[in-house]
């Protein structure tokens, strides 16, 4: 979507009468973006006074194209500023510039390359590189661009970080980020001339396309070749993937129906249903491979960010490359309000049942499912009723029906029901059973399995939760698949700096949560093992062996398992059980959040509980 888009001239007249930044909010709200964001207006003020400076060369000509915030189609994503011309030879290019403000940055650690921590909006975050931004930028258009393929036309990424001092370069050029900066050079406070250089290499006339950027912006989005290669080859020979019994029947039905679309543009739904551990992801994964190589729009859709990013690096195998070339694969609902009406041939809409309605990151957001509905031909949710974990989760096989049948979608178009259910288990051992047994025991709904007879499935209650923890550290040095979880019971202190750890326990147990700044890779990271995950970096994903910690919001009483949602902590403002007025449902959260945090585990669950009673009542089930 192109927001401002303009001459040089009229870009060089814009700022020297102080109408840049006015010009560019005028834009964006025309656009329906306001965030009402002063820094982000303050931002414009500021850097576009630099790159005017930059661009005060008449090699640069005149009616070459300057575009600010350009917003790259079918996502969230804007870039701060093109530069769209034609070179000596004739060529059409474009440059992206990644504009920072940061004076200096700090490096995160030594295995997160993607990342800084710097000061902006206020307070110190962990930021994208501003070269990784530029480069993904430019990944992404090249993928998806029709225009872009068919007429040969050549993208150049960078960053310029204007007020960032000399002295400082060694962080921000740090060698891990070394691929980003080869790939999107990087001019800082002192390279001003440098990046001018940087544009006369591309840019020294208007294009000879004419409206460069507006035919780029307009033309047809279609996955590039490449892409569909690259995962294919990441897919291939990577078992972790691979598809068993009714998967690959369900399969088939996808494939069918997307094929049925592109045959007579009829919009369908799917709904997959399945519990923990019957390979909805992993279908979600081979559809999401195999309709790309096909040519269709597709992408895989969780709202939940873990799950996206580590099937990102279990197909990528960690080349950083790959992974910016696959990532627009993989994305967010928030902001398919904005996408217009099938943009994608198909959306794989994984965790389907954490969707949620209108949301503060989306401004024109009515309801998730909804758009996911409006924004593909195909629309394919995987959906588990039982794994709903916070008051805003609204998904469900009914609400998906009643969406499409209010978009328009008749009955012969829905399809749902048991052709369409995923029950062998892959998890627990392979065993049914066992989620029958945890749905017993937690009370979600009686079952015949009323003790756990699980042959070559472990599980164990501890009563010294040091002794838990010794007993998965020394399984997770197997393989680093065994991982520590808990409930929404502990506060979060580190985060807030009030304490060195946020879980204490018996016997001097102590723990810190899952850091925000590693919660997306918590799960494969091999230095997170000492870190207690939360529901929201483990759902949707699987470990050999999960040590659960129950809280006080799960206890024993008078022969029942009950839930205490008091018991909750304050500072959980993502589930709202504890704020709950309606007492059924917040039971229901709690239990619920309980057996998903059970059932992540492939070889065994171990269990803590606060209370000494809910530990005697499941020792007794275990016998």
């Amino acid at each position: 979507m192109l927001v401002y888009h303009n001459t040089k001239a009229n870009f060089d007249h814009d700022v020297i009468n102080n109408m840049i930044a006015d010009y560019v909010k005028e834009a964006l709200i025309k656009h329906g973006i306001n965030d009402q964001n002063s820094s982000e207006y303050n931002a414009w003020n500021n850097s576009m006074q630099f790159m005017h400076n930059v661009l005060d060369d008449p090699r640069i000509p005149l009616n070459c194209d300057i575009d600010i915030e350009y917003n790259i189609p079918q996502t969230s994503k804007r870039v701060d500023f093109i530069i769209s011309g034609s070179d000596d030879y004739g060529k059409d290019n474009v440059i992206i510039i990644e504009l920072k403000q940061w004076s200096t940055v700090e490096k995160v650690d030594d295995l997160q390359t993607h990342s800084v921590r710097a000061f902006t909006g206020g307070a110190v975050r962990v930021e994208a590189h501003p070269c990784y931004q530029a480069y993904s930028y430019a990944v992404h258009i090249m993928n998806y661009s029709e225009v872009v393929a068919d007429k040969n036309i050549h993208l150049y990424p960078c960053s310029y970080c204007h007020n960032y001092r000399e002295a400082d370069r060694y962080i921000i050029e740090d060698p891990i980020y070394k691929t980003w900066i080869e790939e999107a050079p990087l001019f800082l406070k002192t390279d001003m001339m440098k990046l001018r250089d940087f544009i006369l290499r591309f840019i020294t006339k208007k294009s000879s396309d004419g409206e460069l950027l507006y035919k780029i912006d307009n033309g047809k989005i279609r996955p590039a070749k490449a892409l569909q290669d690259c995962l294919a080859s990441m897919l291939r020979g990577n078992k972790e993937f691979q598809l068993m019994d009714e998967q690959s029947t369900v399969y088939d039905a996808c494939i069918k129906a997307m094929a049925d679309c592109n045959k007579d543009g009829h919009k369908r739904v799917m709904i997959i249903q399945g519990g923990p551990g019957t390979g909805k992801s992993v279908l979600a994964i081979n559809l999401l491979c195999d309709l790309l190589r096909t040519g269709s729009n597709v992408a895989y859709v969780t709202k939940n960010s873990a799950p996206r990013k580590c099937y990102l690096n279990l197909l990528s195998k960690n080349d950083i490359k790959k992974q910016v070339n696959i990532n627009s694969l993989f994305r967010s609902p928030f902001g398919l309000c904005e996408v217009p009406v099938n943009s994608y041939d198909c959306l794989l809409i994984d965790e389907a049942h954490r969707l949620v309605k209108k949301y503060g990151r989306d401004y024109h957001g009515q309801n998730q499912i909804k758009e996911c509905i409006n924004a593909a031909t195909l629309s394919i949710f995987f959906i588990d009723e039982d794994q709903r974990i916070t008051v805003n989760d609204i998904g469900s096989v009914d609400g998906i029906i009643a969406w499409a049948r209010e978009l328009g979608i008749d009955d012969n178009h829905i399809f749902h029901g048991d052709d369409l259910v995923l029950s062998s288990q892959f998890r627990c051992n392979g065993s049914d059973g066992y989620i029958a047994f945890i749905d017993d025991l937690l009370g979600i709904k009686q079952t015949a399995n009323k003790c756990l007879d699980l042959e070559g499935f472990k599980m164990k209650v501890f009563d010294d939760p040091n002794q838990m923890r010794d007993e998965l550290r020394q399984l997770n040095q197997i393989n680093n698949k065994a991982r520590m979880v808990a409930g929404y019971c502990f506060d979060w202190d580190v985060k807030f700096h009030r304490d060195d750890y946020d879980i204490y326990l018996d016997n001097g147990f102590k723990a810190r949560w899952n850091l925000d700044e590693n919660s997306e890779l918590w799960a494969i990271l091999p230095s997170s093992f000492e870190e207690v995950g939360c529901i929201h970096t483990c759902q949707g994903l699987e470990f050999d062996y999960v040590g659960v910690i129950i809280g006080d919001d799960l206890i024993y009483r008078d022969g029942k398992v009950v839930t205490d949602k008091n018991a909750i902590s304050k500072d959980d403002n993502s589930s709202k059980i504890r704020t709950c007025k309606d007492d059924a449902l917040a039971d229901r959260l709690i239990r619920d959040t309980y057996k998903v945090l059970m059932t992540r585990g492939q070889k065994g669950c171990f269990i803590y509980c606060k209370d000494q009673a809910l530990r005697e009542y499941i020792k007794g089930r275990l016998r």
